[in-house]
């Protein structure tokens, strides 16, 4: 017909700014992918949330210590606190220098991906992941009997894993830092080189991709000829959604 009814010109209307939505929606599917890949697959968890998380500090009576792989720590079943759990049962080399020492109660321990702190309340739990730990490991200790004895591991939350930005790197850790993630300042220093990770490797601090890791310098602490270009694309992509949003509001 000549003239469209005020329906069907609704209508339209519709389906013309869903047709403007779909390609944002496949870019930003294309970049939920980039963060793809075994580990974060097997966890389900939004990429945003390590980003989103508050720094961890050891409470009263609690001591944070951080053990480079290979940690030279062995553990054993524990009677201390209300209900067990974990303690340490001899520290050599890396656990040693860092401070681990025999008998220490342990209540966090770092998570198998070391994006977070997990309540040791089972032994085999806590050997598995922290072996499974990509990075270095965080304990949460705890030495004074009468503080032990009134903890409960099996009623802890999980906590957000320490920070590693602007941390001080250890002689050992010079040696192998390589890599820096632009996005929040986390030095790679695992003994496994950082060109043999693969495609769906992430930034264990903030799950950004492989991709925006740039190469580091040791000496001045910053990324090798600047840091990356910001995420433009994914700004402009946010605006882009909230435009469209603010569009079909107006046309319900």
């Amino acid at each position: 017909p000549p003239c469209a009814t005020p329906a069907r010109a609704s209508d339209r209307s519709r389906r013309f700014a869903m047709a403007a939505l779909a390609p944002v929606a496949n870019v930003t599917a294309a970049r939920g992918s980039a963060f793809a890949g075994a580990r974060l697959s097997k966890r389900a968890v939004p990429a945003t949330r390590a980003r989103l998380s508050t720094v961890t500090r050891a409470g009263p009576g609690e001591t944070l210590i951080q053990v480079e792989k290979p940690l030279g720590v062995a553990l054993k079943a524990s009677k201390k606190g209300i209900s067990g759990g974990v303690e340490v049962a001899s520290a050599k080399g890396n656990a040693a220098k860092a401070g681990l020492k025999a008998g220490d109660y342990i209540v966090y321990c770092s998570s198998f991906f070391g994006d977070e702190l997990w309540p040791a309340d089972q032994l085999g739990f806590v050997r598995s992941a922290i072996q499974a730990c990509p990075n270095q490991v965080d304990f949460i200790v705890v030495r004074d009997p009468k503080i032990a004895d009134t903890i409960d591991v099996k009623r802890l939350p999980k906590r957000p894993s320490p920070p590693r930005f602007g941390k001080k790197l250890s002689a050992a850790q010079k040696e192998r830092a390589s890599h820096i993630c632009v996005d929040c300042g986390y030095v790679y220093t695992l003994p496994t080189p950082f060109t043999e990770q693969g495609r769906d490797y992430v930034c264990p601090q903030c799950n950004a991709p492989r991709s925006r890791f740039a190469k580091y310098d040791v000496e001045t602490g910053k990324a090798i000829g600047g840091s990356k270009a910001p995420l433009i694309t994914t700004v402009s992509t946010v605006i882009g959604l909230a435009g469209i949003g603010y569009f079909l509001t107006q046309l319900l």
